[in-house]
Parts: structure tokens; C-alpha cells; sequence
């Protein structure tokens, strides 16, 4: 059974959550503040984490930089406010799915299940790729990217690269066919697996991350091409 970790200081909203997760067979622990929220998962084994935005002692912005640190685990924010930016936020700190309050307890189930199989399919379908995947410099014999699907490894550049599930997907998804243009609806079918028009935002907030770490390590190149109104390509080093 998949272990939830709910991180809201409103007693009631926590109850409901609690109520709707348990009849949906799935396992709840709450915490009732950020910094009890982390400790949390520092002691135990979390599947997914439902986190609130407004928290008592620190805001649920700084409590999912602070997961991503260590864990790519799918987070859930749980927010009053509906704005874009606020959601946009959260996606480019690495949050998977945001619901806003008031919410539907079917609607809550239904998200947080859904993440739950995206994780899933992702780890399943990269599993079954071939062992190593690499792409070379067309000038140059030294392997610029090596992945490790089994191990879920990358190295850029001789360095890791610390990578979400769906920044991952996305990196073997481009790199494996260097050149060809792949759309958002494709990313979503072969990352995603299942696919949704309200994750196109987040794809780009994820070939953003994923672009990020890339030029981090190296910044004399760009490897992912946007071709605007039409997808992304992988671009091998010249």
C-alpha cells in the first residue's frame, strides 16, 4: 500500500484528506508544520506528499526545495490561492500536481492516484530501455552523456546529474533520437504515459529545470532546441 504524507495545519482540512485517502486504501501520517513535515520524511518511507502552501512556521514553497534536495517523490500542493504565478511556482520548484482549496475529496483521490501511476509507468517503461543510452559528439569520440536506465543514472559532461523522474524521462526521451522534434502531446505520451492538456505548463517548467542542471555543469552548449509552437529536439555538440 502507498504511505502519504499529508503536511497541513488546519485540523479539518487534515481529516478530510485523511478520510478521503484511507477509503481509498491508501496509507496517511500527518504533519501539522513544515519543519514536522520533513522530519517526517527523514524518519519514514513516503510514496507522495500532499503539501500545503500555507504553512505556520514556513511556507510549502521552501518545504518542497527542501524535499528536492534528497527525494524526487511527487509532490502535491494543497493552496487557497488559484493564480497562475502560485502555480507556476510550485511547478518550477519541482511539484508535480496542485489542487486548490476548496477541493473535491473524489477530485484529491483522484490526483494523488494518478501521480502515483505517472511514477510508476515512468520507472517501468526506462527500466525495460536498453542498459546504457548514450549520445556522442559528432567530432569527438568522448561520450558527453552516458544514462544508466537500470540505476537511473546520468553523467553530463563526467558529472551526475541529480534529475526528477519526469526530467529523467524527458532527457532519455530527446536524447536517444538526437535531431527529431518531439511535440508536447508526444513528451506526455512517452514521459507521462498518461496523457493530459493541463501538463503542457509543466513540461516546459520541466525542460527548464532539466536545462538548468544541464548548463550547470556546462554552459558552452544548450542540447534541448525549443522549436517554438512545436516541441522540443535534442542537439547534439558540434
Amino acid at each position: 500500500m502507498n504511505h502519504i504524507l499529508v503536511i497541513e495545519d488546519e485540523p479539518s482540512i487534515a481529516d478530510n484528506i485523511c478520510y478521503a485517502l484511507k477509503a481509498a486504501s491508501l496509507i496517511t501520517t500527518v504533519a501539522a508544520s513544515g519543519t514536522d513535515g520533513l522530519n517526517q520524511l527523514n524518519e519514514g518511507s513516503y510514496d507522495l506528499v500532499i503539501l500545503d502552501v500555507g504553512l505556520p512556521d514556513m511556507d510549502g514553497f521552501e518545504v518542497c526545495r527542501q524535499i528536492r534536495l534528497n527525494s524526487q517523490m511527487p509532490i502535491l500542493f494543497l493552496t487557497a490561492r488559484s493564480d497562475e504565478i502560485d502555480r507556476v511556482v510550485g511547478l518550477e520548484l519541482g511539484a508535480d500536481d496542485y489542487i486548490c482549496k476548496p477541493f473535491s475529496p473524489r477530485e484529491l483521490v483522484a490526483r494523488v492516484k494518478t501521480n502515483l501511476r505517472r511514477v510508476s509507468a515512468v520507472e517501468s517503461h526506462f527500466a525495460n530501455q536498453e542498459h546504457h543510452a548514450q549520445v556522442q559528439s559528432p567530432s569527438n569520440v568522448t561520450t558527453n552523456l552516458a544514462v544508466d536506465t537500470p540505476t537511473r543514472t546520468v553523467q553530463y559532461h563526467g558529472y551526475e546529474l541529480d534529475l526528477t523522474p519526469y526530467e529523467f524521462g524527458i532527457l532519455v526521451l530527446l536524447s536517444q533520437q538526437p535531431q527529431r522534434v518531439f511535440s508536447r502531446d508526444e513528451i506526455l505520451t512517452h514521459v507521462w504515459r498518461e496523457p493530459t492538456g493541463s501538463f503542457d505548463r509543466a513540461i516546459d517548467t520541466h525542460i527548464k529545470t532539466l536545462r538548468s542542471k544541464l548548463k550547470a555543469v556546462y554552459d558552452a552548449h544548450d542540447p534541448i532546441k525549443t522549436h517554438r509552437g512545436v516541441g522540443y529536439s535534442w542537439k547534439s555538440e558540434a
